[in-house]
């Protein structure tokens, strides 16, 4: 779509939808037992420094939801949720095969793949970053991105 303002309401549904799928499960990781049921989760998984990852992943999907519902650090924190998706699939998902119904990474490879999208076109027109964009450059969305031409020394 080239209509900026339809290009940027998907973006924001995107978002929030995103945003509202990773805070439901940061949300579930810390209501399962306080810390130690993910950790002991993430021990069963063979998940690198259990307790640290239980610790950074369940607040990441947690302020990281929220982040992206609300527009703000959008490339940042969708780069964060690649990563996450990318140890889910090769940690805990892999060797399921493709079918979320069987274990498998089709849930984590969309969420990483919504996330890797997030990431290169940023947050949209309506969002915090939209505001913050005009005093942080790498925080623009397109609208408000500086054309960058071939050759030029920007």
């Amino acid at each position: 779509m080239s209509n900026p303002i339809v290009r940027s309401v998907g973006i924001l549904l995107a978002r929030i939808a995103f945003g509202v799928v990773f805070l439901a499960h940061g949300l579930q990781k810390f209501q399962q037992n306080g810390w130690t049921g993910p950790k002991a989760g993430f021990e069963m998984m063979d998940v690198p420094l259990p307790a640290i990852s239980a610790f950074l992943v369940t607040w990441l999907e947690i302020l990281g939801g929220i982040a992206l519902i609300v527009g703000v650090l959008t490339p940042i924190v969708a780069l964060l949720f690649v990563l996450d998706m990318l140890g889910a699939l090769f940690i805990a998902h892999i060797d399921s095969g493709i079918w979320a119904s069987d274990g498998g990474y089709e849930f984590v490879l969309t969420l990483g793949a919504g996330a890797l999208l997030l990431a290169v076109v940023g947050a949209g027109r309506f969002s915090v970053d939209a505001i913050l964009g005009t005093r942080a450059p790498w925080l623009a969305v397109d609208g408000t991105r500086p054309a960058a031409t071939v050759g030029s020394a920007n």
